[in-house]
């Protein structure tokens, strides 16, 4: 994306403000003006007051440079408060466009985006994009401003000596976008280092157990200090290139000014010039340094702004989730309630076209209210298969109906509104018990609601001994909370919504042997009326499943009740025999342990 577009789109966040930016834009303006103005005001005081002694002139200046300082002061705190008010503005919009593009993105983005990466995104990035948008416009517009001023106020008193001027302006121009070629690689690239630094940090932050444990301390702070190192060095080189371009037009500037000051001190000794004339001059040629440095430092701020908005509006343009290509039929039916009838028709799936597709010829009939059970060794495609029901992933070739309805022609929120999922992976937020089973959509759902999920989840026994009991606050990821405990919040979460459909993707993995026993009552109860998709390791807890598919290389291999399959003597055999020897060789393990601390 070229350098103009990408301004000119971030500008476009600043148009609901336009008001207010008019605003502040004026206030600059008048701040810029008072520049000249107080050079030309040398003239006078110094040939009126000074050389001429004109008594109206002495009296008067004095007020005129007092208001003069009142006018800039007033304009510079109402351009600094405007600026930043439009600026703060202006990221949290960036920053609230980001959230909702993140919340919408499919789950093959964040396949590809580690977390560090995306926060990087949303805090590092568009902090960046502030100074671009709006630190580089006032001083744009304020110095170029300024130096109009100046230098249209130094070719009025002398246009010889101010030709001498536009001779460096080429040289000027020409290091300034030889730099900013330089700048914007540098920039994305610290873009990219400052991605990688956090991720880093936040694996290093939400894995710490399994660090000490493995004594991973020197390896992460290896990796931190190289990824860190990396952005140091990128700075540095910004730093460096950006001082060179500002000592090199400093240089030419203050070379100009030379040539000036002595042709100036020429002309005054053949009365050329007046004294008030020679040191406006003078002064308006000394204030031209400020805003010429500033203006060609600001080069450095843009580029790293619109590197950082490159990034930024990546992201930004990154494909959501397709609602639903009928979804119009639909909307006027969010609260539609699906029987929860799934067809598989000849489905595959891969993730990345150029490798082998992990699904393949797929074709199922789960009827509603039927529990089935997908079993199979680990890679079998058992979660994926039941990751495509929601729409998580999009079917490669093949189709899936819900209802004999193509599940691509339904919106994502009709479609997900029937369907629960509790997962291996239990997901808790930093907020309280209740709103950790009552989330998102059930937000509303009176409290007698949410004590009965609890209830029926066997999880109000902890929930009790809590010192709010459902206002307790359960930490981030719920970490106040056992592994048993979260399982059981998340099988609550899951009886609130009452969906028609189902997914159980090992959902008592986490549960000891006596809390597994009560949550599979309470899964018995949920499950009736409800098509449930079972995905298990365990393959007792499958047994007493309407039906059990079979899965192997993402094939459907073999189908059919507990019973059937273990006369078939095919590959669920084999695996329900090898799961009940290792379970009798570890009660024999036990049973010898124990002989052994018998006999000492």
């Amino acid at each position: 994306m070229q350098s103009q577009t990408l301004y000119l789109r971030l500008l476009s966040y600043i148009v609901p403000y336009w008001s207010r930016f008019a605003w502040v834009i004026l206030a600059i303006i008048i701040m810029a003006i008072t520049d000249p103005v107080l050079a030309a005001l040398i003239q006078p005081l110094l040939d009126g007051g000074f050389v001429n002694k004109d008594p109206a002139t002495i009296q008067a200046m004095p007020f005129l440079l007092m208001l003069l300082v009142l006018i800039k002061g007033l304009a510079m705190l109402a351009s600094q408060v405007g600026m930043t008010w439009v600026a703060s503005r202006l990221v949290m919009d960036l920053r609230t466009d980001l959230f909702r593009k993140i919340l919408t993105l499919p789950a093959t983005a964040f396949d590809n985006y580690s977390a560090g990466v995306l926060l990087s995104k949303v805090t590092y990035d568009v902090s960046r994009v502030m100074a671009a948008a709006t630190d580089t416009l006032v001083i744009l517009v304020r110095d170029s401003l300024a130096v109009i001023g100046l230098l249209g106020w130094m070719f009025y008193l002398n246009w010889q000596l101010s030709l001498i001027v536009f001779a460096v302006v080429p040289f000027i121009i020409g290091i300034v976008r030889f730099i900013s070629k330089q700048l914007r690689g540098i920039n994305l690239s610290i873009q990219e280092a400052m991605g990688e630094m956090t991720r880093i940090l936040e694996e290093a932050i939400s894995g710490h157990k399994l660090v000490k444990i493995f004594g991973g301390q020197h390896y992460e702070q290896t990796r931190f200090q190289v990824a860190s190192n990396q952005v140091r060095r990128l700075e540095v080189k910004t730093q460096m290139a950006s001082g060179l371009s500002v000592f090199i037009v400093q240089m030419l500037t203050a070379s100009a000014l030379g040539i000036i000051v002595y042709i100036a001190a020429y002309q005054s000794a053949t009365n050329n010039i007046t004294v008030g004339g020679f040191v406006s001059l003078f002064t308006a040629m000394g204030m031209l340094f400020a805003p010429v440095k500033r203006l060609t430092k600001v080069n450095d701020q843009l580029q790293q702004g619109l590197a950082a908005a490159h990034s930024v509006f990546a992201l930004l343009d990154q494909a959501s989730e397709t609602n639903g290509l009928c979804q119009h039929r639909y909307l006027e039916e969010k609260s539609l309630r699906l029987s929860g009838q799934l067809s598989f028709q000849q489905l595959y799936f891969t993730y990345d076209l150029s490798h082998r597709p992990i699904l393949q010829a797929i074709s199922l009939t789960i009827m509603p209210g039927e529990t089935i059970a997908l079993v199979g060794t680990s890679g079998s495609g058992k979660t994926t298969l039941a990751h495509l029901i929601p729409r998580f992933y999009p079917v490669s070739t093949g189709q899936l109906f819900v209802d004999d309805i193509d599940i691509n022609e339904l919106p994502l929120s009709v479609l997900r509104a029937n369907i629960a999922l509790v997962s291996q992976e239990v997901v808790l937020f930093n907020d309280s018990v209740a709103a950790n089973i009552a989330y998102g959509e059930m937000a509303a759902a009176p409290r007698e609601q949410i004590i009965a999920a609890a209830k029926l989840a066997y999880a109000m026994e902890f929930i009790e001994q809590m010192p709010n009991h459902f206002e307790t606050i359960i930490g981030e990821r719920g970490v106040k909370l056992s592994g048993g405990q979260r399982q059981r919040l998340a099988i609550a979460r899951a009886l609130l919504k009452n969906a028609p459909i189902l997914i159980l993707d090992e959902a008592t993995s986490a549960l000891d042997s006596q809390s597994e026993l009560q949550v599979q009552k309470s899964l018995e109860k949920l499950k009736r009326g409800r098509t449930t998709i079972i995905i298990a390791h365990r393959l007792s807890t499958v047994a007493k499943a309407d039906r059990i598919v079979v899965m192997e290389k993402g094939r459907i291999v073999e189908m059919g009740t507990h019973a059937e399959l273990l006369i078939k003597q095919g590959v669920y055999a084999k695996l329900y025999q090898g799961q009940v020897q290792n379970k009798g060789d570890e009660l024999s393990n036990i049973g010898k342990i124990s002989d052994h601390d018998a006999i000492k």
